[in-house]
């Protein structure tokens, strides 16, 4: 029988749909899964030798650099086995992907690729290959680590909750500059059918989920879709709580949605503000500016939903004075327990592909691209701002340990920058 290894080594905390979508197609068509999350579990020589395809799930930037040292060693015990990857950030950095070993280089959904990879014969393997009706399949998560051991939901009384997380669409319409997600997608996002969803949301409820993380890029990129999901989920599930991850423009645009959010076990909103400064909001083409942030945060807190800002809070526009005033509406606004305090660190991450590099500023200030952290460094002209993000960064540990006061995370959320692999470890 075919068996072939799905490999996740990081997904923000969350049980990775990125295995549990494609198990759910290998063992459709009858080959033998392994999943392994290596945020979570030891992988063993033994599992990796009795797979004939390797496939590394790569969703973000930490993800692709952590999966480096086991592509190799993939490689080396099994030199039989093909090897590919898949996920966002795998077709943005295909070349040095190639160059470790990898056979295959993937989009983010590869499901079907990955059937037809496990069955090169073309039949020959015994697998029986999902037709357009099997497009969309309830996610396989019997196998993957408990709920329980993954990141919980933090409650301001001190109390946690299992948390569960699904995707109800996927790629997103939006064209932000600094976003990883747009040269995959371009603009492009569809919807998974509620029935797909509500049934991965059943599965982790049943297996003591008490709250659903969306993993959407943006929620509301199909608000229809997204308030049939949700009045869904209340009606078959009235104690189950959720947060979503929804654009300063879609909160405007939207505002009707936010009583029905609400109403229905919504939380918190994460949402990628990234600055307050409209020139950078602009470098960044988020389609929003600091007043429109400003409305959003009164529009959530009217309706009762924390909204948890992020920010890319060091970008090479960024000023002194840029800082000490996001440092201060932060305070102005009332938002310092709903701002985890890694993202007062953030760097702007530019990643190959990344439209960024069209900016003659973003020219201005690159080196050479660097294998070793797939990314084009980059240094402000000011040796002051860098040296502050460093001192913040090595500040924030002790922070992000801290108790706060509204409902989150215990495993911080990044979007289109992330700290470091070296800087994970502060957080």
């Amino acid at each position: 029988m075919v068996r072939v290894l799905l490999v996740s080594t990081y997904d923000l905390g969350r049980q990775p749909f990125g295995l549990a979508s494609p198990a759910a197609w290998l063992r459709h068509a009858g080959a033998d899964v392994d999943c392994v999350d290596t945020s979570r579990e030891k992988l063993s020589d033994e599992r990796i030798a009795a797979a004939t395809l390797v496939a590394f799930y790569l969703p973000m930037h930490t993800a692709t650099r952590l999966a480096a040292p086991l592509i190799e060693r993939v490689t080396r015990v099994n030199p039989s086995a093909r090897v590919a990857a898949y996920g966002l950030y795998a077709p943005l950095n295909a070349a040095w992907l190639r160059e470790r070993g990898v056979d295959h280089v993937l989009g983010p959904e590869a499901e079907h690729e990955l059937v037809a990879l496990a069955d090169p014969g073309n039949g020959r393997a015994g697998l029986v290959r999902p037709g357009v009706a099997d497009r969309f399949l309830t996610p396989y998560r019997a196998e993957l680590p408990p709920l329980a051991q993954y990141a919980a939901l933090q409650m301001p009384d001190g109390s946690t909750r299992v948390v569960g997380s699904t995707d109800a669409t996927r790629g997103c319409k939006h064209l932000c500059r600094h976003c990883p997600i747009v040269p995959v997608y371009n603009g492009r996002f569809h919807a998974i059918p509620v029935d797909t969803v509500l049934a991965d949301i059943r599965t982790q409820v049943h297996a003591g989920a008490q709250h659903i993380s969306f993993g959407d890029p943006d929620f509301l990129n199909g608000p229809t879709h997204a308030r049939r999901i949700v009045e869904r989920l209340a009606t078959e599930f009235p104690g189950v709580t959720y947060d979503a991850t929804i654009k300063i423009e879609h909160l405007l645009t939207h505002a009707s949605m936010l009583p029905v959010l609400a109403g229905t076990g919504c939380l918190f909103i994460t949402s990628a503000v990234e600055s307050i400064d409209d020139r950078v909001l602009q470098h960044l083409a988020k389609g929003h500016t600091r007043a429109d942030f400003i409305r959003a945060v009164q529009l959530c807190r009217d309706a009762g939903i924390t909204l948890s800002p992020t920010f890319v809070a060091f970008t090479p526009w960024t000023t002194l004075e840029g800082y000490e005033e996001l440092l201060r509406t932060i305070e102005e606004l009332d938002l310092a327990e709903q701002v985890a305090p890694i993202q007062l660190a953030i760097r702007l991450l530019i990643t190959s592909g990344s439209p960024l590099l069209a900016l003659p500023d973003i020219q201005a200030v690159i080196t050479e691209f660097d294998p070793a952290s797939l990314t084009w460094p980059w240094r402000h002209r000011d040796a002051r701002v860098d040296a502050l993000q460093r001192s913040v960064m090595q500040s924030v540990s002790a922070r992000s340990k801290a108790r706060r006061a509204v409902p989150h995370m215990t495993e911080a959320w990044y979007c289109c920058a992330e700290p470091s692999v070296e800087d994970m470890r502060l957080v």
